[in-house]
């Protein structure tokens, strides 16, 4: 059994508050394509959405980044044509609010997951290097085989891009290939 994660497609994250910019713009298209095709085929789905709150100086991303996917901000809105996805498939999509890099701290992600007998975890989204590598390190450390699908993730850092693929294949035995493969 698998699971489609998306990771922090949002508004802010593609051309908002802490924007990837023009690499993430270009994913948009293959991260809508593949939700659409595990929802239809009775995939699990997760949204994992960032959450931040407003002057939340005990963050430890405050520090580091500008604000951003603030509470209710369209901000947090999922990017372009995913959001449509989204709101025509909310009753077959998890979405999840996370407060950390990982989709797994702090979350339910791992119950849901192995209530639902998957041992596999797929995953899309931004940053290839911030928050897909912590949730990836997560589901090795927690046993889930992975797959990264390379043209449906993305970052700021195009040398941090580069290396999170490498350490995806190379230190956590993670699949990555691209989506139509």
């Amino acid at each position: 059994m698998r699971a489609l994660i998306v990771i922090d497609f949002t508004n802010d994250f593609v051309d908002g508050s802490l924007p990837v910019g023009e690499p993430a713009v270009v994913i948009e298209p293959v991260i809508t394509r593949l939700t659409e095709q595990y929802v239809s085929q009775g995939d699990f789905v997760v949204m994992a959405v960032d959450l931040h709150e407003n002057n939340d100086i005990h963050h430890p991303e405050a520090r580091l980044f500008p604000p951003h996917n603030l509470r209710g901000t369209k901000g947090r809105d999922l990017f372009g044509s995913l959001k449509d996805v989204y709101e025509k498939n909310q009753d077959r999509i998890y979405w999840m609010d996370k407060t950390r890099y990982s989709a797994f701290c702090g979350t339910d992600l791992e119950l849901k997951l192995r209530e639902r007998g998957i041992t596999d975890v797929h995953l899309v989204g931004v940053c290839t290097d911030i928050c897909v590598l912590h949730t990836a390190v997560d589901a090795y450390n927690k046993g889930f085989n992975i797959t990264v699908f390379e043209d449906a993730v993305a970052s700021f850092n195009p040398a941090g891009h580069v290396w999170a693929l490498e350490h995806f294949k190379g230190s956590l035995g993670a699949e990555v290939r691209r989506s139509q493969d």
